[in-house]
């Protein structure tokens, strides 16, 4: 995943979607998505079809999680044969990538683990319908047609079942002013899980946007010694689906 840096050509549907608003382009991802942010405070996502998660799925976590958590608003959500898109309010902040954190890595790293702290603290397992343990996970990677070898056998036992993110590399937390976090972006794949599985992805994003050195630093913010066992397993899995 990339911010965009050079000019980016709009979709027909975004510009339609953008209804005259002026458009920047914030994001681009490796399958080819892209997320606008418009003038008049929305952002308008869009991407091709694809089988992992839908902005449809995403739109009805965020909708859940919405209740207990700062997330953003679902405007719209839509699609055709190839492509989707949803456009959401904006959250107050920026993501944890923008040059300006890119900069302040240690107020970064420690906003984001504080961050994904707080989302495990809120979000209710009870009451959660969606599932991202292990067994779900392998069943959708299977599902593409990607079948890792032994994944799931050596599973390390359940530490605390959380209400996960999902995607929780560091772009996906907004940090506010103050360098705190304030809010959560890109929440497709949330669901229940071991905790771990959230940590494991979102430590080892520091390195992808910081450089080396900050991963334990992220744990140290969310409140806990690091597991090598669970780190391991939960990225060697992330990796593999």
């Amino acid at each position: 995943m990339s911010i965009p840096v050079t000019d980016t050509a709009v979709p027909p549907t975004v510009a339609a979607l953008a209804g005259g608003a002026r458009l920047e382009p914030v994001w681009r991802n490796d399958a080819g998505g892209l997320t606008f942010r418009t003038d008049d405070g929305r952002f308008i996502k869009h991407g091709p079809r694809q089988s992992e998660t839908s902005f449809a799925a995403e739109a009805e976590r965020m909708a859940w999680a919405g209740a207990f958590i700062r997330v953003p608003q679902v405007l719209e959500v839509g699609g055709d044969e190839t492509h989707e898109w949803m456009v959401t309010t904006a959250l107050p902040g920026l993501s944890a990538v923008d040059p300006r954190w890119i900069a302040d890595p240690a107020t970064a790293v420690r906003a984001v683990g504080a961050g994904l702290r707080a989302l495990h603290d809120a979000l209710p397992v009870v009451d959660c319908p969606f599932d991202w343990g292990v067994p779900a996970r392998l069943a959708n990677a299977a599902g593409r047609g990607i079948r890792p070898p032994e994944a799931g056998d050596d599973a390390p036992p359940v530490d605390e079942l959380v209400v996960c993110h999902g995607d929780a590399c560091c772009p996906n937390t907004l940090i506010g002013d103050d360098g705190e976090w304030c809010g959560h972006v890109d929440l497709g794949a949330l669901g229940v899980a071991d905790r771990w599985a959230d940590i494991a992805v979102a430590s080892m994003s520091t390195e992808w946007n910081y450089g080396p050195g900050w991963e334990d630093a992220l744990i140290e913010a969310y409140g806990i010694e690091p597991d090598r066992e669970r780190l391991t397993f939960y990225r060697e899995l992330w990796n593999a689906t």
